[in-house]
């Protein structure tokens, strides 16, 4: 079995590995598709993700969908041939948090192709992978892998919705057009969203998201000054969401919300340790809350590519 290996800051190299034999509840999986994260182009050019360093070589990519290659004997509710997208999160489900039902606070979270732990919790850029069956979600015959794989952005995006509340008849601030801003700006359409606003440092992306209905975008690499509106100087937009991970994307999501908005931060930034005007966030009443992966998204994901799957 080959896999890609990242041995060394903006290093991977294809490996040979020696494939295990499964156990009873577990399968394998042939993998067809897999995304990029924001997470593995950290882990390429910087050989880490916010606080945790990589420690030793590791399997990045934890978007992944394929086709069920093999089955262990206690394996009840997939078979050989299925199509799966497989969940990388993988919570004990002991601890306090995963039994009050937030499991993505998992004091023994392993998230597959993450540094976080050692010995790392290797990712699935590799041509099988083994897992247990309750991570494998089936998804219909007729479904893109390529569009399967989209399952876990998707779960963040719907993530990042449900920390925001109501969107109904909302003013929608979204910096960072890659796929995750892409993937936020569909979700909050589709919950309701009156008008979103789309930022980026490049115009590609903004075209993009431009065609999937954006109905603003700015291109803010000469400063986010174009974002102000004169009529409403202490902020036009009732809710804002950082996909950048961009200290001066964030600044400006500050001073452009309306007070009493909500800022919801999804990226990851480069260097963790930043400084926010405190003295603002508490003037104008903002309530600014995290979004970290995913929980029961993850389903609710897989569920809408299905059901889209024409």
């Amino acid at each position: 079995m080959r896999a890609a290996v990242l041995t060394a800051k903006k290093s991977i190299k294809t490996v040979d590995q020696t494939a295990r034999s499964l156990l009873d509840t577990e399968v394998k999986v042939r993998i067809h598709a897999g995304g990029i994260c924001g997470s593995d182009l950290h882990y390429f050019h910087h050989y880490k993700m916010g606080d945790f360093p990589v420690l030793e070589p590791f399997i990045l990519g934890h978007e992944a969908a394929g086709i069920v290659e093999e089955i262990g004997s206690g394996v009840d509710n997939i078979d050989v041939g299925d199509k799966v997208v497989i969940n990388p999160s993988h919570p004990c489900r002991n601890c306090e948090y995963c039994i009050k039902g937030r499991e993505l606070l998992c004091n023994d979270m392993k998230f597959l192709g993450s540094s976080r732990k050692f010995p790392h919790i290797q990712g699935m850029f590799s041509e099988t992978f083994i897992t247990d069956q309750k991570q494998c979600f089936k998804v219909p015959s007729e479904l893109s892998l390529n569009v399967a794989a989209f399952a876990e952005p998707l779960a963040v995006a719907l993530h990042a919705i449900n920390q925001a509340g109501s969107l109904l008849g909302a003013e929608v601030l979204i910096n960072g057009s890659g796929p995750i801003g892409a993937l936020v700006l569909l979700a909050a359409k589709l919950a309701g969203a009156r008008s979103v606003t789309m930022t980026d440092i490049r115009d590609a992306p903004l075209s993009v998201v431009s065609e999937l209905g954006a109905d603003k975008t700015f291109n803010v690499n000469s400063g986010a000054s174009i974002l102000t509106d004169e009529d409403n100087p202490r902020g036009n937009f009732d809710v804002a969401f950082d996909a950048s991970g961009s200290l001066q994307a964030v600044l400006a999501a500050i001073n452009n919300i309306r007070p009493g908005g909500t800022l919801i931060q999804i990226g990851t930034f480069a260097e963790p340790n930043i400084l926010l005007p405190s003295d603002q966030l508490m003037i104008k009443e903002i309530i600014m809350k995290s979004s970290f992966r995913f929980d029961k998204e993850f389903a609710w994901a897989v569920d809408y590519l299905a059901k889209k799957q024409d």
